[in-house]
């Protein structure tokens, strides 16, 4: 069973639970996904009914981040831990390069994929990167197209949220791929672009801090932080 923050139903995992049950996607037949919402994706599905269904539709919805903990814990339904969506991918390529499974990067501004793309195959010997693309296209069919044609198991989609969660949603199955995964800036990390938070930043729960001070234009999507934590405690009174 899922535990509902807000509207959005999140799996009780734990990290190598959470990796384990995606590689037993990537293997089955079909078409599946991963979805990991911080609370910034919280707030735009309560306000946006298509990425709420977007994102509880999807196999697997992984807790990024300490905000959606945190909530979760005030509502008296605490999630075992937090899952972010970049350590969640590191652990899921390194079981892929295990079995030669194949991946492909979409999303980003031109180049950072492929670079990604060439730091990753370096980082993870077994890891078959299939394709990659960037992520300012107008046209879905020629990016399914590229995806099915190169065969790839998985794909990262990398196109930020609610953009990425509706692109699985509706162009999944025509990829071929086995998982989709929906994992925001993580192509800019990977591909050494953007430097993430040293650890005692991520192990104190400050890591969206770190990425404010870098980047202080981000203030805007970072007021949501405080926003969820307002609609948590005032869910948490009408219990």
């Amino acid at each position: 069973m899922r535990i509902n923050v807000l509207g959005v139903g999140f799996d009780n995992l734990t990290m190598q639970e959470a990796v384990n049950r995606a590689m037993e996607l990537v293997r089955e037949p079909g078409v599946h996904s991963v979805v990991t919402p911080n609370p910034e994706i919280v707030e735009v599905c309560r306000e946006n009914p298509a990425a709420r269904e977007a994102v509880n539709g999807a196999d697997l919805v992984l807790p990024d981040g300490v905000g959606v903990i945190k909530g979760a814990a005030m509502l008296g339904t605490p999630l075992k831990e937090k899952t972010p969506g970049i350590e969640f991918a590191a652990h899921l390529m390194g079981k892929m390069a295990e079995e030669g499974l194949s991946l492909f990067l979409l999303g980003a501004k031109p180049g950072i994929a492929q670079q990604a793309a060439v730091r990753l195959a370096e980082q993870y010997p077994g890891l078959r990167i299939a394709g990659t693309h960037d992520g300012y296209f107008q046209e879905d069919g020629p990016v399914t197209q590229a995806i099915a044609a190169s065969g790839a198991d998985c794909v990262f989609v990398c196109l930020g949220a609610p953009r990425q969660e509706l692109w699985i949603r509706e162009n999944g199955p025509a990829t071929g791929a086995h998982l989709l995964c929906g994992l925001g800036g993580s192509l800019d990390v990977f591909a050494g672009a953007v430097e993430r938070a040293p650890r005692f930043w991520r192990e104190h729960g400050l890591e969206w801090l770190y990425r404010l001070c870098k980047e202080p234009r981000r203030i805007g999507r970072m007021m949501k932080l405080p926003l969820f934590l307002v609609h948590v405690k005032q869910e948490k009174r009408k219990k």
